[in-house]
């Protein structure tokens, strides 16, 4: 065993150690980290004008700070933006992270000197719980790669901008940067295939053990790799690679997928990154649910799904949170954001200690007949009806299909597959991931029973039409993520819309 490997595993007993203090009192740490903002933030412009010097505790703040997205904090940031102050944290942020989403426009989040180590703290702390647990260290001494953004950052006003993956790999810990791959001239390449290419033919004979990034791109990049190596899976190229990092996506209905590219079964490590702020990780390979950072310079709040659309909808801490409930995550950090609205529902799994499921986006979902479905659910019902299958997807997305003149509404099944599928096999995934979706939400199988609505239909894709759809819009690779399923059909004419150019 390697000096690196003796260390990782005595900090990881300290830092298994550290977290269980904090876990097991989540309500009063919570009160800490709230205390610690509301005081350094007070003299700011935002802080100044929500008179957080009188704000004492967290009921206050939910009476006097108003829950807010993007758009309705879009005046401070571009204040920030322009370099001013002391705007809506001390000083001015390290970072603007650069994220968009596929229906709406450009954002900036920024990053503060206080707020950077929760986003290299996060992944730490995930894979030392893996080491604690499972004892594994051999994968230190080989190869590791992340596929993320570019690192090049422009700088504007004394701020340097990109992507939160970018950002990040500046912060590389000085004993894994002689394993991390791929060489940082091909980490700055911007198009995302030439990008995949090369990494590929660098990463080909090397001694792979750690993989990591949003499941899609990962997948795209594993196609490459059998491609260039003439192999027939991953494990006959990379035999030690045992271990997969991932976020951003739910990897349940790649899994299947996975397991037949690799080749094998292997571990894996989910984290829950994003610009606003690293809030939870797995950390235990037995329990289901991520762990909550609750120490880490973010306080937390929760507003029922089912509430948000209120003028002034209940406020929840993780002091009275319950099981089984779809929240709307809402946080307030040491970046600055105030009461910011995540547009990620959250779903806790357990209390002691605090664990959640990410179920999908605010924004993304499906109600056009009063249903309500969500991306968990969506993404759950085609995982258990390909279980039962043999063949492989690429990727999908659902939206609404209303009937003009004749016939019932329906929902549409945008799905890629790996390979051609027949009519009558079309049919029988059809009528499982029915039976699933029926099962899962009580509103949709009355809608259908009722013949509201009939039943769903898939709309089978060639191989490829999602790259194309996410590389014209300038988002392949990275963070970028197409949503699961959307209220309307803007997705889905765009994505007709580039099969017929095509």
């Amino acid at each position: 065993m390697s000096i690196k490997e003796i260390l990782a595993k005595i900090l990881a007993y300290f830092i298994v150690k550290k977290t269980k203090r904090w876990a097991v009192s989540p309500l009063n740490t919570q009160k800490k980290t709230f205390k610690y903002l509301i005081k350094k933030a007070k003299s700011t412009r935002f802080g100044l004008d929500y008179d957080f010097k009188n704000i004492k505790t967290l009921k206050d703040f939910s009476k006097k700070v108003p829950i807010r997205d993007y758009e309705e904090m879009q005046n401070y940031i571009e204040l920030v933006k322009k370099g001013q102050k002391n705007i809506l944290w001390p000083g001015k942020p390290l970072y603007l992270a650069k994220t968009s989403g596929t229906t709406s426009g450009t954002k900036y989040i920024p990053i503060t000197k206080d707020s950077m180590p929760t986003h290299i703290n996060g992944s730490r702390d995930a894979t030392l719980h893996y080491i604690n647990e499972t004892g594994k260290t051999d994968f230190l001494n080989k190869k590791l790669i992340f596929l993320q953004g570019s690192p090049v950052l422009a700088d504007e006003n004394g701020i340097k901008i990109g992507r939160l993956s970018g950002i990040v790999a500046h912060y590389t810990p000085k004993y894994l940067r002689k394993n991390i791959m791929p060489t940082w001239e091909t980490n700055c390449i911007e198009d995302w295939e030439t990008k995949v290419d090369q990494i590929s033919a660098e990463t080909l004979n090397q001694d792979m053990s750690v993989i990591g990034g949003i499941p899609p791109w990962v997948q795209m990049y594993f196609e490459k790799v059998k491609e260039l190596s003439s192999k027939k899976t991953i494990e006959e190229v990379f035999p030690n690679f045992n271990l997969f990092v991932y976020g951003g996506v739910n990897y349940k209905p790649y899994k299947k997928t996975f397991d037949k590219l690799i080749g094998k079964k292997i571990d894996s490590i989910e984290y829950y990154p994003a610009s606003e702020g690293f809030f939870a990780y797995q950390n235990t390979q037995k329990d289901k649910g991520l762990l909550l950072v609750l120490n880490s310079g973010i306080y937390y709040e929760f507003v029922k799904l089912t509430d948000i659309e209120e003028n002034f909808p209940k406020r929840y801490n993780v002091g009275n949170v319950k099981l089984g409930i779809n929240y709307i995550m809402i946080v307030s950090t040491s970046a600055g954001l105030w009461a910011y609205n995540t547009g990620d529902t959250v779903m806790f799994v357990e209390l002691n200690p605090h664990r959640v499921l990410v179920t999908g986006r605010s924004k993304h979902f499906i109600s056009a007949f009063g249903e309500h479905v969500i991306a968990s659910e969506i993404e759950k019902a085609l995982a258990d009806a390909l279980m039962s299958t043999s063949w492989d997807i690429k990727d999908f997305t659902v939206a609404p299909k209303i009937a003009e003149g004749k016939g019932l509404s329906c929902h549409e099944w945008w799905i890629e597959f790996e390979s051609k599928i027949s009519n009558k096999e079309l049919q029988f995934l059809e009528q499982k991931i029915e039976q699933n979706l029926t099962s899962l939400n009580t509103y949709y199988k009355d809608l259908v029973d009722g013949q509201v609505l009939s039943h769903l239909k898939i709309i089978p894709l060639k191989k490829g039409t999602f790259l194309r759809f996410m590389k014209s819009r300038g988002k392949l690779g990275g963070q970028n993520k197409l949503p699961r399923l959307s209220n309307n059909r803007i997705i889905v004419e765009q994505i007709k819309h580039e099969i017929i150019e095509s």
